[in-house]
């Protein structure tokens, strides 16, 4: 059975870098290591960022593969594992990399430039995912058009606010007309808007409702605002965060287009609760294999699921066996082999425009 990965990893590394502009080298991000601990950070513009250290023994993957040294090797993993496209997210640029549009500007499109590359000698099994300059909307567009053009299948966001804006913001309708008209998904992938967040100390006080609660926040108010309306060609993607949150979300909404005798609005602006959010939507969520899918299930359609290994990290979403593994709760009963089927291959076919 054929099989896309719809969220794996890449490790930025000192060749990232490489693809700065000339007249940008001043912002290039540089490692540091704290004596304090002995642990590398990146520096970038005052801010720093761990490194996280990785070992084979947690990830199941080597420097090599993690950064694309050696994209061949990368693909020898994938034929062990069975799959055959993976879907590229970033690390380092989950968090905000800057809070200076012209050093945010740089650092993007040095890694976009980067990825790009290394997976153009994949024939096509690595896709990867455009990490877009949102502080200066135009250089966005171009951004996003020559990413299209360099085998890019999606657009990242946050769902919390980027640039002091939030997802449902207009103005980031720019960005989202560009999508739907290059056929690319936004996706938004647990992350942050903020930068230095892994070193601060509110980090492990914050983490949950700034990284995985934000993307729970990017769907909801995306649909409370109407957004997907909007762009009714734009698929949306919901990433690294789980499903189980689904039923709540849409009960919540549900309840709130009751209770208004106005027929639903938040802040003034009506909305529609349809009876599939997420197909109404053209939104695609990432499930875990571990979750009660019979359950989530009766909230939206199979259809609306994808999954992923995470493969590269080592937190609890990395599912390398995924495929296995959801197969082992159909020969249960739990859900299909056609279900397996969607949920492995044809969901982030589609998602992804594949």
């Amino acid at each position: 059975m054929a099989i896309i990965d719809a969220d794996t990893h890449v490790d930025e590394t000192e060749e990232t870098w490489e693809y700065l502009r000339a007249a940008e080298r001043a912002f290039r991000p540089t490692c540091v290591v704290d004596d304090r601990d002995g642990k590398r950070y990146w520096l970038i513009d005052g801010n720093r960022f761990l490194r996280i250290p990785r070992t084979f023994e947690k990830t199941g993957t080597t420097v090599e593969t993690r950064e694309l040294q050696d994209v061949a090797a990368r693909l020898a993993d994938m034929d062990r594992l069975g799959t055959e496209i993976q879907v590229i997210y970033p690390t380092l640029l989950l968090l905000a990399p800057a809070q200076r549009p012209e050093v945010d500007l740089a650092v993007r499109r040095a890694y976009n430039r980067w990825v790009g590359e290394r997976c153009a000698a994949a024939g096509g099994r690595l896709r990867w995912v455009c990490v877009p300059p949102l502080g200066v909307m135009e250089a966005a567009l171009e951004e996003v058009r020559w990413a299209k053009e360099h085998g890019a299948v999606g657009v990242m966001k946050k769902g919390d606010p980027e640039f002091g804006k939030w997802p449902a913001d207009p103005y980031f309708f720019p960005l989202y007309e560009e999508a739907q008209r290059l056929d690319l998904p936004i996706c938004f992938h647990q992350g942050t808007g903020m930068t230095d967040i892994r070193t601060g100390a509110d980090f492990s006080l914050g983490r949950f409702q700034r990284l995985p609660l934000s993307v729970v926040n990017a769907l909801y108010s995306l649909i409370a605002n109407n957004v997907p309306q909007r762009f009714p060609r734009l698929r949306w993607g919901f990433v690294e965060a789980g499903a189980s949150w689904i039923p709540y979300v849409s009960y919540d909404l549900r309840r709130r287009s009751e209770k208004q005798p106005e027929g639903g609005s938040i802040d003034g602006v009506k909305f529609e609760v349809q009876d599939d959010l997420l197909r109404a939507n053209r939104c695609f969520v990432t499930c875990q294999v571990d979750e009660d899918l019979p359950y989530i299930l009766r909230f939206t359609a199979a259809e609306q699921l994808v999954v992923g290994s995470d493969y590269g990290h080592s937190d609890p979403s990395q599912e390398h066996h995924f495929v296995r593994l959801l197969e082992r709760r159909a020969a249960a009963g739990d859900i299909t082999a056609e279900q397996v089927r969607q949920l492995t291959y044809d969901n982030a076919k589609a998602l992804y425009g594949l």
